[in-house]
């Protein structure tokens, strides 16, 4: 089984975090997965952890296809691949209109099918030949990759429905999930699996964990996270497609009115139980494996800095 952390680690100053990166492989752990959002950007983390920790995998989850330019992106793998050969999973994903457009003042159109384009680009970018090619949702002319990976990184894609998880099961070699439970993993792999006719497919997914005895403080504080990103539509519409709209009917009213406290105050307990593993390192552990069972073949632990250890917590988690 494959057993990873996302990284950077919150908290913690990035060139500090050397000698946790180093001691992981043994510890147990096989990868670290980066992420983009509003802290480190996805390549300078698992370009450090290629030289701190020459075993691990370096998976990106994810990097946004409208971000970047689609030489760029090709570009930014093949450098990672370069450093850490046969070591590197190329993640990408729609990410959100937030980061896309209100962020980057770039348009963000067409989410699936630039996701669809950017992985059929990649497929052939990785492949080091000339890409001439009019894509649905861009066009590249002339491409000529002068670094070329070997091997070519597998492509996995960040998938919350059935479109691009059916997608990721046809094209790409896997789907990254992102805040759902344990008992939700079934419904996305079903789809995934049935899109895949059998061909193997890996299942990575971030698995939000506070290594914390105390429910109520690490209730309090992931109800704020929580309520942050099931308001954002994708994520949303994620929740609605797996039954839980009622559930968050009440956070995404208030969240609309304004209310942004109240929003967080009415996500349910038993809804963060759900999503945020939590309790003592080994009460962890076993809330992880729940996900290896329903079928995560890669979990992604993605430690909240929610007041402990982190050293310890990082041993403490470590597969037994």
């Amino acid at each position: 089984m494959r057993y990873g952390l996302t990284v950077p680690f919150d908290g913690l100053p990035l060139p500090d975090q050397r000698d946790l990166v180093a001691a992981l492989p043994d510890l147990g752990y096989t990868d670290v997965w980066s992420s983009e959002t509003a802290g480190a950007d996805a390549f300078t983390p698992l370009v450090l952890a290629s030289q701190w920790a020459p075993s691990l995998r370096l998976g990106t989850a994810i990097v946004p296809v409208h971000t970047r330019g689609a030489a760029l992106l090709a570009q930014s793998f093949a450098t990672l691949a370069a450093l850490a050969p046969g070591r590197v999973v190329a993640g990408i994903g729609a990410s959100s209109e937030v980061i896309v457009r209100g962020w980057n003042g770039l348009p963000y159109e067409h989410p699936y099918g630039r996701v669809r384009d950017t992985l059929r680009f990649l497929r052939a970018a990785f492949a080091g030949g000339k890409v001439d090619a009019e894509y649905e949702t861009f066009t590249v002319r002339g491409f000529r990759p002068a670094l070329v990976p070997e091997p070519a990184p597998p492509v996995v894609l960040a998938a919350l429905r059935e479109g691009m998880l059916r997608l990721a099961g046809r094209e790409a070699d896997g789907a990254i999930l992102n805040w759902l439970g344990a008992d939700d993993v079934p419904q996305a792999t079903a789809v995934l699996n049935d899109a895949a006719a059998g061909a193997p497919r890996e299942v990575v997914a971030r698995v939000f964990v506070a290594p914390v005895d105390d429910p109520a403080l690490v209730r309090a504080a992931a109800k704020r996270l929580v309520a942050a990103y099931l308001t954002v539509p994708a994520y949303a519409a994620f929740h609605e497609w797996l039954g839980h709209g009622e559930r968050l009917a009440a956070t995404w009213r208030l969240w609309s009115d304004g209310d942004r406290t109240g929003a967080a105050e009415a996500v349910s307990d038993d809804l963060v139980d759900e999503l945020v593993v939590h309790g003592p390192p080994a009460a962890c552990r076993e809330q992880v494996q729940r996900y290896v069972d329903a079928g995560v073949t890669t979990p992604v632990l993605a430690l909240l800095p929610f007041g402990y250890d982190l050293a310890a917590a990082v041993q403490d988690l470590a597969p037994r």
